[in-house]
């Protein structure tokens, strides 16, 4: 086990010292104490992949080479990953507007066009946050439809509209993994063909030590808070070391659709995908980052920038903090990455094999159960996009950016604001403005269970603007919401909205006193 001897006046925290040596620039005796931890780091590594079993050898072998490479880049870098001084608004034309690349409209030939597609679905997640087990991807979220079941469903429309052969492919985790290959069975007779990998499994360091917290391979008992999935930016490595990459290219495959599995507007575009593999001017772009305009609820989402000559994503996490105001700044930075992402497949296996895709690393800190504090490091699938050639963003509509994170989401997608067709949500026709209404649940709707325990049938809010619900409240069957509606059940209190209320710009509050707004 290391021994870090800290100079005096540096706190016993292998992280904290670490990031502020890097900043006092102590070059000599910060460069013995890094090479130090990467022995050491190295030595535990080995010692993990020793009690790995002949079959999972091969691809622990790749896991752990992968972090020890960024295990190395997190020991390099120094300070701040941006230089404020240096951000700049994007030029105007490197992030077009989606109706200037709809009005080109679309080929004859778009079935061949459409052949050159893959999508990616980002699977790593669990339902945990939202009171569920097991991936989140398998939630109920439309007539008893799960996302998976959403997403099938729209490709297997495209490729019987259009007669085309558009694969599906999951990345998992591998918490994810089992539960979703069970699944996959039932959509056996669906016209789409669906593919599998799992993205790498990465060992929690300890923060005071930096070293790993694993000691074997396994992720059971005692070693199940040991590992975790390292963020969505690992889908470059993991898709290539998968060998479904090389598979792809080969079917003469060009470009992926990736798009987090719970962002229900994420559907294939075939404006986009023309634009890509026709471009106007001839040159054909090897990373497009769908965009879309920032409002209250997003300032906090990352936004592009122009960085050294080259469209850079920007998250929050990497602002100094003196300029966290000016990036939350909807004049300034207006847009924000919706995450949806068409690659270049031919981009991805050329930088891959060149070791040059760069993507900034994220240092998440984490507690575990047994309260031992650990960091987990992590990328961002979008962070790469300054490593690809002719990249460009496309302010698209929200209707692009319709993730389900909490019940508040879920009870919009159920709702009559939104209909649904071949998988895909599209607001509803009778809804007079396109915006879609504000709604905060309170902590008594957080699991899904509870949540459709509360309410006997989704309540009709084609006319609502915002809702607010707090304690004890459960909804009869055809309720009504429009306006601004806020009903709040002070603890110890129950409200129940009867059947067919109709509540307009109501405040509802304890003893279900019913008050202009």
């Amino acid at each position: 086990m290391l021994s870090l001897r800290y100079p005096a006046g540096y706190p016993v925290d292998g992280f904290i010292f670490f990031k502020a040596m890097s900043q006092d620039g102590a070059s000599q005796f910060q460069e013995v104490i890094r090479q130090e931890l990467e022995l050491s780091v190295k030595k535990e590594l080995e010692k993990i992949l020793t009690t790995a079993s002949s079959h999972e050898f091969e691809h622990t072998k790749k896991d752990l080479d992968g972090f020890r490479k960024l295990f190395h880049r997190f020991l390099q870098e120094k300070g701040p990953s941006v230089d404020w001084g240096k951000i700049q608004r994007p030029p105007e034309d490197s992030i077009q507007p989606y109706e200037k690349i709809k009005a080109r409209g679309l080929p004859d030939n778009i079935s061949s066009v459409l052949n050159k597609l893959v999508v990616v679905k980002l699977n790593g997640g669990l339902g945990t946050s939202m009171g569920c087990k097991g991936p989140k991807s398998l939630i109920g979220v439309r007539n008893e439809n799960t996302f998976l079941d959403l997403t099938v469903q729209q490709i297997e429309h495209l490729n019987k509209t259009y007669n085309t052969d558009v694969p599906l492919v999951l990345m998992n985790s591998f918490n994810t993994d089992e539960d979703t290959k069970k699944i996959l069975q039932k959509y056996n007779h669906c016209r789409v063909k669906i593919y599998t990998f799992n993205q790498s499994r990465y060992p929690r360091i300890n923060k005071e030590s930096l070293l790993p917290v694993a000691k074997d391979v396994s992720y059971s008992g005692e070693n199940t808070e040991a590992w975790y999935p390292p963020g969505h930016g690992d889908i470059y490595a993991s898709f290539y070391n998968s060998g479904l990459l090389d598979t792809f290219i080969g079917e003469g495959k060009e470009y992926i659709f990736v798009s987090n599995i719970d962002n229900l507007g994420a559907t294939v575009d075939l404006y986009i995908l023309n634009h890509l593999m026709n471009p106007p001017n001839g040159k054909r772009c090897e990373f497009v980052m769908e965009v879309t305009n920032k409002t209250r609820a997003d300032v906090k989402g990352g936004t592009l920038t122009q960085y050294e000559g080259k469209l850079r994503l920007v998250e929050i996490a990497q602002v100094p903090k003196a300029h966290v105001d000016e990036f939350k700044s909807v004049s300034k930075f207006k847009i924000f990455n919706t995450n949806n992402l068409w690659i270049s497949l031919g981009a991805v296996k050329r930088l891959q094999e060149q070791n040059a895709i760069d993507m900034e690393i994220i240092v998440n800190p984490k507690t575990l159960d047994g309260g031992l504090n650990v960091i987990q490091l992590e990328t961002a699938v979008g962070a790469a996009i300054k490593s690809f050639e002719n990249s460009l963003g496309i302010n698209v509509p929200r209707s692009r950016f319709l993730p389900v994170k909490t019940t508040s989401d879920l009870l919009l997608v159920m709702s009559n604001l939104y209909s649904l067709n071949a998988g895909s949500l599209t607001m509803s026709e009778k809804r007079e403005f396109p915006t879609v209404p504000l709604v905060k649940l309170g902590s008594s709707f957080t699991k899904v269970q509870d949540y459709l325990r509360r309410f006997e049938s989704i309540p009709d809010m084609l006319e609502l603007d915002h809702l607010t619900v707090s304690g004890d409240v459960t909804f009869g069957k055809n309720v009504s919401l429009k306006g601004t509606v806020i009903i709040i059940a002070n603890h110890g209190d129950r409200i129940d909205i009867p059947p067919g209320a109709v509540l307009e710009n109501k405040i509802v509050s304890g003893n279900l006193r019913i008050l202009d707004h």
